[in-house]
């Protein structure tokens, strides 16, 4: 799936570094298309999300984590999650795709997270 676009109400899932310097990959595009705000490095921001995927793989569990709960939290809200941490940090799906399991069903995850987890 490639978001080029968001409907209301969507919001584009992305990775970030601890700066918030949304300069490459998804993190420039979530702030040139979607209000990803430069400096702020977790959470939403505009019609998108960011998780900071290049401060190691606990920072991300834990962040992951914490947006797990934010979507539970807004069910109005649906979540076009990427491969987050599979870019420009470097991670394979099999070491991220865990972190979102249980996510709820307002959360779209990128299908090669589907493949593990449905693996598992």
């Amino acid at each position: 799936m490639r978001v080029e676009s968001l409907q209301p109400g969507e919001v584009f899932v992305f990775g970030s570094n601890a700066q918030g310097a949304h300069a490459g990959g998804a993190a420039r595009f979530a702030h040139e298309r979607f209000g990803a705000v430069w400096g702020q490095a977790e959470g939403l921001q505009g019609q998108s999300y960011a998780i900071d995927t290049m401060s190691g793989l606990g920072v991300l569990e834990e962040q992951a984590g914490r947006f797990v709960e934010f979507a539970r939290a807004h069910p109005e809200l649906r979540f076009l999650v990427t491969e987050v941490g599979c870019g420009i940090a470097g991670y394979a799906p099999e070491q991220v795709a865990g972190f979102f399991r249980g996510a709820a069903e307002n959360v779209v995850l990128p299908e090669s997270f589907v493949r593990v987890l449905q693996g598992e």
